[in-house]
């Protein structure tokens, strides 16, 4: 093929991992309610082992379609690829904030919460400093380099399941209080957490019999109009401090 259509071929599989993530965030609402957060995290280790698989055969196979199919599958899981020099993103960041935020003690919670940035300064570390890239970017190890995704999902696939469901999941989405303190005080020790879960009672009560609000009632909602500007604010600065660029 000439010039112009290899660029447009590796433009294509650096720009397809963003439309994965896209399909990933607009999928983990539904799935961390209808399965939970811990299963719903351990759902989102099937894109990246078939991203893993599918782009560290694709030299073997001769095909830059599955480097194409193994990216778009790595931007659904996002998440796995935290130690490598990428943006940490879409479902399994979604799932891994709620499930670590209320599994967090209310003391601990946002310290717990910063760890998928944590997670990303240590993989740029890791990437650059550590030169990862260097070592395994040479024409002879550039597949091992894409397929090491599957080591961070292998690693969760074999602990998670050892962990709880989210107590809060367990309360108000599940309605199981038995199985709710039983998470707790696995979590957070055998003291006394009925303060906690009394406040987890409350917001089930306060949402009691209202429907899930869809972007557009985000949009239109004037409670939290405020809050909603101040994080797309953010968010969007967030794109502009270099850290993409790197």
């Amino acid at each position: 093929p000439s010039e112009e259509t290899i660029t447009l071929m590796w433009s294509f599989v650096v720009s397809i991992y963003s439309i994965g993530g896209l399909l990933g965030s607009l999928s983990a609402g539904y799935l961390s309610v209808r399965f939970g957060r811990k299963k719903a995290m351990l759902f989102t280790n099937i894109p990246a082992l078939l991203s893993a698989t599918l782009m560290g055969l694709s030299r073997l196979c001769g095909s830059f379609e599955m480097i194409i199919a193994g990216r778009l599958f790595s931007g659904v899981c996002g998440g796995k690829l935290a130690f490598l020099p990428m943006v940490l993103n879409s479902l399994a960041l979604i799932i891994h904030l709620m499930y670590a935020g209320e599994c967090a003690p209310l003391e601990l919670r946002g310290l717990i919460a910063i760890t998928a940035s944590t997670a990303t300064a240590i993989g740029k570390f890791v990437g650059f400093a550590l030169g990862l890239r260097e070592v395994l970017g040479v024409d002879a190890l550039w597949p091992i380099l894409m397929a090491v995704n599957a080591l961070p999902a292998l690693i969760q696939l074999l602990t998670l399941p050892f962990f709880p469901d989210s107590p809060r999941y367990l309360l108000i989405d599940k309605k199981d209080k038995e199985g709710c303190i039983k998470a707790v005080k696995q979590l957070w020790g055998d003291a006394d957490h009925m303060a906690e879960i009394d406040d987890m009672m409350a917001e089930q009560e306060a949402i009691r019999g209202e429907k899930a609000k869809s972007v557009c009632d985000l949009f239109r909602d004037k409670a939290v109009r405020w809050q909603f500007i101040t994080l797309f604010l953010v968010s969007s600065c967030m794109q502009l401090i270099g850290v993409n660029v790197v």
